[in-house]
């Protein structure tokens, strides 16, 4: 697996998923007791950035040979609010401001680009690399962080991701649920795609000291009897936590784990295990992006 196929989705921010609908309702909707208002609630002018770190293994077996791909990235996110309308919108600048990543493949030397030493990116990340510093997207999103309007700034990019982790639109208590439903459009080695219905799954776990904690889990809601297809969704389920505080307004971490097996693809005899961790978290004015990333853990 190439190093921009498994870095791209930090890049681009997060799940490639079409909105089909609003957060609705689940079924499991608890007795009546306290409820909490999630809103975002953001200032013009004001810039959040956020650690993100993404591992992510890939263990391929086909008729006895295994094969191991390894990927770390470092980042920081960059948001700044450009204007917040008297309906409570916010436009949004989203940018990188810098990435350090490695690849390791079985048998192969690692592979390492940090973008704040200013070298020239090794074959395969030229494509991230000219991203990092950059504008590269500007959206406009409601307090519920349904996306009202998007921009690509920078050249090339055409991914039409979420960004925001959807809210209820409305209070809700703890142990209430809601789901975010989608299309996913899966590309077949024929040249034709498959539509697979996807939704995440919101709970709302507790709220201690203002903060929030939301289970997230990736549901695919369309039968799905072909390994080729499966291979490719699972990489694009997962679950996880967000800790969002309710008086900021704003997701300040989160925690995001895929750990999944597929059987007989490419071949009937192929097995490919798949592990990820995704975490982002809020930083404050003290900490920049100028400080040293913590060192890659293997």
């Amino acid at each position: 697996m190439s190093p921009p196929r498994m870095f791209g989705c930090w890049l681009l921010a997060a799940c490639c998923a079409a909105p089909a609908a609003w957060p609705a309702p689940a079924d499991d909707v608890p007795a009546e007791g306290k409820t909490y208002p999630l809103k975002y609630k953001f200032a013009q002018g004001e810039t959040l950035r956020t650690e993100v770190i993404h591992r992510a293994a890939v263990k391929t077996t086909i008729e006895g040979n295994s094969q191991t791909a390894e990927t770390v990235s470092i980042s920081v996110k960059r948001w700044e609010v450009e204007a917040v309308d008297p309906e409570g919108r916010f436009t949004i600048v989203h940018s990188v401001e810098y990435v350090d990543m490695r690849n390791d493949l079985s048998g192969r030397q690692t592979v390492r680009y940090d973008s704040r030493t200013g070298t020239q990116p090794p074959p395969g990340f030229e494509p991230i690399a000219k991203r990092v510093g950059i504008p590269l997207t500007k959206v406009v999103f409601d307090a519920d962080g349904r996306i009202l309007h998007r921009e690509e700034i920078a050249p090339g990019n055409t991914s039409s991701t979420q960004m925001t982790v959807p809210l209820p639109g409305r209070a809700v208590a703890v142990g209430e649920a809601w789901t975010f439903p989608y299309d996913l459009d899966v590309p077949l080695e024929n040249g034709r795609t498959k539509k697979i219905k996807m939704r995440q799954r919101m709970e709302l776990e507790k709220v201690v000291e203002g903060v929030a904690t939301i289970q997230v889990a990736t549901q695919v809601l369309t039968p799905v009897d072909s390994p080729e297809v499966e291979a490719q969704l699972v990489q694009r389920q997962s679950q996880g936590t967000v800790q969002f505080d309710i008086d900021q307004g704003r997701v300040i971490a989160q925690q995001i784990d895929l750990d999944r097996r597929v059987t007989g693809y490419p071949s009937a005899t192929s097995t490919m295990r798949y592990r990820t961790r995704f975490t982002e978290k809020l930083l404050g004015d003290e900490q920049t992006a100028s400080r040293s990333p913590p060192a890659a853990r293997r």
